[in-house]
């Protein structure tokens, strides 16, 4: 997949690399790929068998990647291979493993017999039959691995396997020709045979577990339907999704899903986002509600118009964040890749070591073989590779199917750091729209009308608080009159004409400016702005002046998850702020809503200000999280150590997922909190699996150089090593945000 750019910025290619075993491939596919004239950054990933390429653009360049990974000893195939093959049954691959495990097990009988007191010998030649298929037919792959690095002038896993299962097996085939007429020689086909049996188990249960690892893609990918119903000039004609337009009409059967993006232009429905949103309950759509692709209808039919399609919808930017997140590499992994670059040269010089060792004091050739065979086997690193990526895989996928998408993996290792937690207002603590929260008139007049008249002067007007009063009338039902000769006066009001009588509305100094007395409502007034509330006034301008009618007062909810999320991010031990543009009484009005307290309150601030702000609280040395709603907000988001925005309704979702770290893809704040732990506990993971990938070949390697373990225990451990890697990893899948 070619990521599309402009002028002279560097393409962004990604490319599916199959045959890669171990962090010591990842280290030569990345050689490889810079070696190509023009790349600028190369990330490789184990789990994901993929590689992200920054290169500036030129003629075949894909071309010239592809072919840099095959002359690596790689196989390149298309960027989403693995997901987007069919899905495979749980036994698919076990059959090389099952033919390595039918003719290994007759030759493990004597190991067996000596623990029942039995001595069970198979003849010489027997052994050999058994052993050589597994050795040069299960296990060319492995040959055919280790050349390609030996030609590299690297090493990896299959080169480790080869050399030492080969050692076992030309050292059996010497003992028994050099062995005289009638002797039974112990011979160590078993060894070789069972190890490369126990490795291609353990690769079998990697990609086992690596299907898993990519469910939540798959899922994903799974919610684009591939046929559309495109209402034409003839009806319904169904069409393939790729051939679907912005402007065109489709309907949309009952319990479908949608294909793309849109906007409901006929009918009513309940719509599941539980997959794009983590929001369990369905939600109510009707005429101009928008549609998210990807959704499932209820049991309404609806006609949508087509807003976006392919690349272009929230699924397939959600699908791009969480490859992105997957393919990245968290700053840990620095260290896994700097240990990989000279790890198999140290194993080979030591399994030397051994070799020589054991001879030069005295012990027999075969026993020194195997001991150095032993430190090959039990060395190999493959789940020092696995480690880092199959938990962040797991992290991040397990959090898009709860609404939290992670678009990198520096987000993921930071977050859980979060020493402080900065709240924007509007939008993020705040449902966000204007609400008309009183209507004030003097005693004796008529309040139905006067609302009337403000909604009908007001009705054809986009500002928020415009709305909030025309929202105010129809809710009571009200029948607004006709208006004409609506003006408006920028930052001050509108005035319009009424049954031939002149009004004027807006906020209270342009009111008073024009000569509109307000001292009968002083008292309200005083109120209404310690309450946090912003003030307008409805006025008739007549011959003795401007006389004041109605005064009106604006307000924001706070969400419902506010006060419990800052609650839970205060027992935490993290500090909470709140930023806003508001005036000072305002601000400390609404942070009194919330649970905060006024010294955790910064008001007063400039939209361009923020982010200057968010950056004096970083060089404070405090790790920063900033949440706001990711248009306004983008600066601040991007200033902080780990950017959340919001993907509220409001339409800031494509801004939010390119100005943050994480984009929570429904409102709810306790998704907050819930980024932060998936955050913790998958750090803790990687933790844990480097721990045990390094204990393994720490305490491993120096057992099997003294001779306490022998080759099929070590190709046991090693088998083990990844599998112990990828089930940890995969215990993250059974995460769940509290709410």
């Amino acid at each position: 997949m070619t990521t599309p750019n402009s002028g002279e910025l560097p393409l962004r290619i990604d490319l599916g690399i199959h045959g890669m075993t171990c962090a010591s491939c990842v280290a030569r596919a990345e050689r490889a790929l810079k070696k190509v004239p023009g790349v600028t950054e190369v990330a490789v990933n184990l789990a994901t068998e993929s590689a992200r390429v920054l290169v500036a653009p030129s003629d075949q360049i894909e071309a010239r990647l592809k072919r840099a990974i095959r002359d690596a000893g790689y196989e390149p195939v298309a960027a989403n291979a693995a997901i987007d093959a069919p899905s495979a049954s749980a036994w698919a691959g076990f059959g090389p493993v099952a033919l390595g495990l039918a003719l290994s097990v007759p030759l493990m009988l004597p190991m067996l017999g000596d623990l029942l007191g039995q001595h069970w010998m198979l003849p010489a030649w027997l052994q050999f039959a058994l052993a050589t298929p597994v050795q040069f037919v299960l296990g060319a792959r492995f040959y055919k691995a280790g050349w390609h690095a030996l030609l590299a002038r690297s090493g990896n896993m299959d080169l480790l396997v080869s050399l030492g299962t080969t050692a076992g097996w030309a050292l059996s085939v010497w003992l028994w020709l050099q062995a005289p007429a009638g002797d039974m020689p112990h011979l160590y086909f078993e060894a070789s045979a069972v190890v490369i049996t126990l490795v291609l188990l353990g690769k079998w249960l990697e990609a086992r577990a690596k299907r898993q690892t990519t469910s939540a893609i798959r899922a994903l990918h799974a919610l684009r339907p591939d046929v559309a119903h495109l209402l034409g000039l003839d009806g319904e004609v169904d069409v393939p999704v790729d051939e679907v337009l912005a402007g065109d009409r489709l309907v949309v059967r009952p319990g479908e899903r949608f294909a793309v993006d849109g906007m409901v232009q006929e009918g009513q429905s309940q719509v599941d986002e539980s997959m794009l949103t983590g929001e369990p309950l369905p939600v109510a759509k009707k005429e101009g509600d928008p549609i998210t692709g990807g959704t499932l209808n209820g049991d309404g039919r609806l006609v949508i118009t087509v807003k976006a399609v392919g690349v272009d919808t929230v699924l397939a930017n959600i699908i791009r964040l969480v490859e992105d997140a997957q393919a990245g590499k968290a700053p840990i992994q620095r260290l896994v890749d700097q240990v990989s670059a000279v790890f198999v040269p140290v194993v080979l010089v030591l399994a030397l070591a051994t070799l020589l060792g054991w001879w030069f004091t005295g012990h027999a050739f075969d026993v020194a073989l195997i001991n150095a065979v032993t430190v090959l086997v039990i060395a190999c690193p493959c789940a020092l590779g696995l480690a880092t990526p199959v938990a962040i895989m797991a992290g991040t996928g397990v959090a898009a199917q709860h609404g939290i998408l992670i678009k990198d993996a520096q987000a993921l290792e930071l977050a859980h750091k979060a020493q402080v937690v900065v709240f924007d207002k509007t939008g993020t603590l705040t449902v966000g729209q204007a609400r008309l929260t009183d209507f004030v008139v003097f005693p004796g007049q008529d309040k139905v009308r006067w609302l009337a008249v403000a909604a009908a002067i007001q009705n054809g007007s986009s500002h928020p608080l415009a709305r909030a009063v025309v929202a105010a009338a129809a809710d009571r039902h009200i029948s607004l009159p006709e208006v004409t000769q609506v003006l408006s006066t920028p930052g001050k009001g509108l005035q319009g004409t009424v049954d031939g009588q002149d009004f004027v509305i807006g906020n209270l100094a342009w009111i008073r400016a024009l000569g509109g007395q307000l001292a009968a409502l002083d008292e309200a007034v005083s109120r209404l702005q310690g309450a946090g509330a912003t003030l307008a006034a409805l006025a008739q301008r007549g011959p003795d002046g401007v006389q004041v009618l109605a005064l009106m007062a604006f307000g924001d909810e706070p969400k419902p998850s506010a006060a419990p999320a800052i609650t839970s991010l205060r027992a935490r031990g993290i500090r909470v702020l709140m930023l806003s543009g508001d005036q000072q009484v305002a601000a400390q009005a609404m942070a009194r809503r919330v649970g905060l307290k006024p010294d955790e309150v910064i008001s007063d601030v400039l939209p361009g200000d923020k982010a200057a702000h968010v950056s004096a609280l970083k060089e404070g040395g405090q790790t920063v999280v900033m949440v706001g709603d990711g248009i306004n907000d983008a600066p601040a988001l991007a200033a902080a150590d780990v950017g959340m925005a919001m993907a509220n309704a409001g339409g800031g979702t494509d801004v939010a997922m390119h100005a943050a770290g994480i984009t929570l893809m429904r409102g709810d704040l306790a998704l907050v909190a819930g980024a932060l732990d998936i955050s913790r506990r998958t750090v803790a993971k990687i933790r844990q699996n480097l721990f045990w990938a390094f204990v393994y070949n720490v305490v491993g390697i120096p057992l099997a150089a003294f001779g306490v373990l022998n080759p099929v225990m070590a190709g046991a451990a090693m088998a083990l090593s990844s599998v112990s890697v990828m089930g940890n990893a995969l215990l993250l899948k059974r995460w769940r945000p509290e709410l």
